[in-house]
């Protein structure tokens, strides 16, 4: 069954998924933003975990359980360094890595954020158009995932996102008309 690809507004944390993504940076330093959201709802379980991992490379993905989230699991996007900026070769790195530990836990269910476009200052358009291709680039190989939402805390960075898609959508589903 080809994976469903989903956008809604709300918050990530609340999200009743087998795993959602941080925005993390490379030390997995839970901070501001998602990542602070997740310390707090999450629990102590959760950052025990990323200072147990300690730091992974730039555009790298680690997993940790979801503590007390509704969330099994997060996966802990790195795509830049503590009080840095995201780069477009770094989200995509970060996204893909994200989508391969989920494989590797054989998940049916993912929550993603907009990667980077917090504190890291990453444009929303671009970060729209990045992810978008990833997952489906992605979801062209035999894939576990069943559902892949994004999750996007306002109106306008949903619409973005839900653009992004319109606009992507004939060409990307040309490849695989099952998406």
């Amino acid at each position: 069954m080809p994976a469903k690809v989903y956008f809604l507004k709300g918050d990530i944390t609340n999200m009743e998924v087998d795993a959602i993504v941080n925005a993390a940076n490379n030390d997995l330093m839970l901070g501001s933003g998602v990542a602070g959201a997740i310390r707090r709802k999450g629990g102590p379980t959760i950052e025990e975990e990323c200072e147990r991992i300690g730091s992974i490379r730039l555009g790298e993905a680690a997993v940790t359980p979801g503590g007390k989230l509704k969330a099994c699991y997060v996966v802990h996007a790195a795509s830049m360094r503590l009080g840095g900026r995201t780069t477009a070769e770094l989200l995509r790195s970060a996204t893909r890595n994200s989508l391969l530990r989920a494989e590797e836990k054989g998940l049916k269910t993912i929550a993603f954020p907009a990667i980077g476009t917090g504190v890291a200052g990453f444009p929303m358009d671009e970060c729209a158009d990045i992810m978008i291709r990833v997952v489906f680039t992605h979801l062209e190989s035999r894939s576990s995932l069943e559902k892949i939402y994004f999750v996007l805390y306002d109106d306008a960075a949903l619409k973005v996102f839900e653009d992004a898609y319109q606009k992507l959508s004939p060409v990307l589903k040309r490849k695989d008309e099952g998406f």
